[in-house]
């Protein structure tokens, strides 16, 4: 078999990618190590930069998000009991974010997909990219007993930070810059109506909290934990509980309460792989970062990889020029690590540290206090949140 473009990867930056490269008129395939409905089965993040929405249009698979999801116009932090109101439109000039959930995103670009007739491999084993470094790449995979090959002119790593794409390049050719935080989030999923319209993310002495949702009738929450805690040692009740301990009263006595139809702890980490582009493969996504979730910037981030790429690749093919893909990394890292940056920064601010002490609790009681009294500040923090230019 051959194509133009090898995507390894279904998630969405593997499938936003495929579908902007299907509707350009450039041949791809996508390959999955999982079936489908695992894909589907992940509960991810759900909120979306303008940049975002604006490529899930472009893609054809934004019309369920603009009847379903729900734009926001801001958010609320809280801390020492007090609640303060951060105002996106307001202070970006009329931009918000839209609050649509990860796997609804992945579905949609499913559907589109087999709509105009892409090329997705699931359940494909032993996934490996070869000879990236020279002019004719090509990736293998098994499946069903059999053994399969597929010619390219590049590949796209869209497999995740535990893929095989990144695990491919040569150790001394890349470098990695990574910081583990000593702590992770207990979050719960459950078909209650959320305790706010927008968002909420708390600090507070016992740790931090975030109240999102999926719908008016689906809620996410999130309570800050330590690393060693188990999902089983927590009970509903005991999370229902400690959620309404880290929020001021008025938010704590609106927390409706049922049972989850999901519950995890996940780590939190800031990782960034440096270069992205190794040959004629490109790492895209998670494959080459990832951010804490408390800055809502995985997914975007993700899909400004793929603006990038796709406009690479687009000039490659329409243009016979090499500018854009040559110019990939760069300008994908140069947005990651702004990213990182605020990513870094939200969690430093909203989170208890072990080992900060008396001086980091009032350091962080300055910073928010600044924060909620400056204008320049909370403009900042807005312009971040609803996402940087491309």
């Amino acid at each position: 078999m051959r194509t133009q473009v090898a995507i390894i990867g279904s998630g969405p930056s593997g499938l936003l990618l495929g579908q902007l490269l299907t509707d350009a008129g450039i041949d791809n395939v996508i390959l999955e190590r999982v079936s489908k409905d695992y894909v589907l089965s992940r509960i991810r993040a759900g909120v979306l930069e303008e940049g975002t929405v604006g490529m899930l249009d472009e893609a054809g698979a934004g019309e369920r998000m603009h009847q379903e999801g729900l734009p926001h116009d801001g958010f609320d932090i809280t801390f020492d009991g007090r609640r303060h109101r951060i105002d996106l439109h307001d202070l970006t000039r009329g931009k918000r974010v839209m609050v649509y959930g990860q796997t609804e995103v992945t579905r949609d670009l499913m559907d589109r997909r087999e709509a105009t007739g892409g090329v997705t491999y699931y359940e494909a084993a032993d996934v490996t990219p070869h000879d990236f470094d020279g002019a004719k790449p090509y990736v293998t995979w098994k499946k069903d007993g059999s053994d399969y090959r597929l010619d390219c002119d590049f590949i796209a790593g869209c497999d995740g930070f535990h893929g095989v794409s990144r695990r491919s390049v040569p150790e001394a050719a890349i470098r990695i810059f990574e910081r583990v935080y000593p702590f992770g989030w207990l979050g719960i999923v459950a078909d209650v109506p959320p305790v706010s319209d927008e968002l909420i993310y708390a600090n507070h002495k016992r740790g931090f909290a975030l109240c999102s949702m999926r719908s008016h009738t689906r809620s996410r929450y999130y309570v800050q934990c330590g690393l060693d805690e188990k999902v089983e040692d927590w009970s509903d009740d005991a999370f229902w509980d400690e959620l309404r301990r880290r929020l001021p009263a008025d938010a704590a006595d609106n927390v409706t309460t049922g049972p989850s139809i999901e519950k995890s702890i996940a780590p939190l980490r800031s990782f960034v792989a440096e270069p992205l582009r190794f040959g004629r493969l490109f790492l895209v996504g998670d494959a080459a970062h990832i951010v804490p979730p408390t800055g809502a910037k995985g997914l975007n981030l993700a899909a400004s990889d793929v603006r990038y790429l796709f406009d690479g690749l687009r000039e490659h093919y329409a243009d016979r020029s090499d500018a854009g893909v040559d110019a990939y990394s760069a300008k994908a890292l140069a947005r990651v690590w702004k990213a990182e940056r605020f990513s870094w920064w939200m969690t430093n601010t909203l989170h208890k540290f072990p080992d900060s002490g008396a001086f980091g609790q009032r350091i962080q009681e300055a910073e928010l206090d600044y924060l909620f009294h400056s204008r320049a500040a909370m403009t900042s923090l807005a312009e971040n949140y609803v996402g940087l230019p491309y």
